[in-house]
């Protein structure tokens, strides 16, 4: 009796469903089917907005980021090794070329220029009488020579000393401002061993890459401009030389540029945003927005007889609105600028809107 109870009970189940559910779903098919797509309200053609391509004038810059580099730097080491008995640098102070910055003990070869010195006197003494000896033919030609080779000798060995102890002192190659020093007096010190950094920072230099695509735009001589962060002045510089090799990891080009820092703003180290001027031409520019990605570069769909057209380009430089084309479409052309997303070629499309660059989102 009771799986005869189940039973009426399940039978009864499905009969509400269907009448509550299954007939209200066929009664509301409008529920349950999906929305036209806009080109099926428009009877099968997409309306979308369009830029008539034309000629402007447009101020090609090259944007780029560096660095601030010294016009001269080096790292203040001795040549021989010894013990550091003088250090003669204020830290951060500016120094002259050719200023003293350290000595090393040069007792010993005080001693020994010393000694050379009696024994020159001596030598000279001797050739000298042995001169007046070979006048009067009381010795013979070798026996001077062999005294005046003394004398030459020992003058050899008194120059090599008066190197030995200019090796003894270390001075500014270069007039510059003096980092922090690494030692102190007392210190023995070896030629590995770095004293202090000398930096020369006016002039100084900037240093940036540009991409290779534009290596054959600059040039020697050419002004740039650039800013760094801590003031809103400009600053000029110029190209001092352009790197013989492209980066082959990187693509980029390097450049170096050299402006005066004569106000001392500008401290080697700091990062610059660099513009490269290079002039103004003439050339099709397009809002951004048209420009779509694929695989093997980027393509634009222009509107051709009421149709849509797949169209490769090669661009140029590219502004907060709009790019440069250099290849691919031509002056009059109608750039489809919307609904790139549903875009395929041979797509039927009515012009809904007609933009220019300034209305361009």
């Amino acid at each position: 009796m009771r799986p005869l109870i189940v039973v009426t009970l399940i039978i009864a189940a499905l009969v509400l469903l269907k009448i509550y559910v299954w007939d209200a779903q066929e009664q509301s098919p409008s529920q349950t089917s999906p929305a036209p797509s806009a080109a099926a309200r428009s009877g099968g053609v997409l309306p979308v907005n369009i830029y008539i391509a034309e000629e402007t004038v447009t101020d090609n810059t090259i944007y780029s980021s560096g660095t601030i580099v010294p016009n001269e730097e080096v790292e203040l080491k001795a040549e021989v090794s010894g013990r550091l008995v003088d250090l003669h640098i204020n830290e951060g102070s500016y120094v002259k070329k050719g200023q003293l910055i350290a000595k090393l003990n040069d007792q010993d070869l005080l001693a020994q220029l010393k000694k050379i010195d009696y024994e020159e006197e001596l030598a000279s003494q001797i050739e000298a009488r042995q001169k007046k000896l070979l006048d009067i033919d009381a010795i013979s030609k070798e026996e001077y020579d062999q005294a005046m080779n003394r004398v030459n000798t020992l003058g050899a060995d008194k120059e090599l000393l008066h190197v030995q102890l200019e090796k003894t002192e270390v001075r500014a190659p270069f007039s510059g401002y003096i980092g922090f020093k690494n030692i102190s007096e007392g210190a023995y010190i070896t030629p590995s061993v770095s004293i202090a950094t000398l930096v020369q920072s006016n002039p100084v230099k900037i240093d940036f890459s540009i991409p290779e695509k534009y290596a054959n735009d600059i040039s020697v001589g050419q002004n740039v401009i650039f800013e760094v962060d801590g003031t809103d002045d400009k600053f000029s510089a110029r190209v001092l030389a352009v790197d013989p090799k492209v980066d082959e990891d990187l693509r980029t080009l390097k450049i170096r540029a050299l402006t005066d820092n004569g106000l001392g703003l500008l401290k080697p180290g700091m990062f610059v945003r660099v513009s490269v001027p290079l002039g103004s031409r003439e050339s099709i520019m397009i809002p951004t927005e048209a420009i779509v990605p694929v695989l093997k570069g980027k393509v634009v769909y222009l509107m051709r007889g009421g149709i849509a057209e797949e169209v490769g380009v090669k661009t140029g430089v590219r502004t907060d609105r709009s790019i440069q084309v250099l290849d691919g479409i031509g002056i009059g052309d109608s750039v489809i600028v919307s609904a790139l997303m549903s875009m395929k070629p041979k797509l039927p499309v009515t012009v809904q809107e007609v933009i220019s660059l300034e209305t361009a989102p």
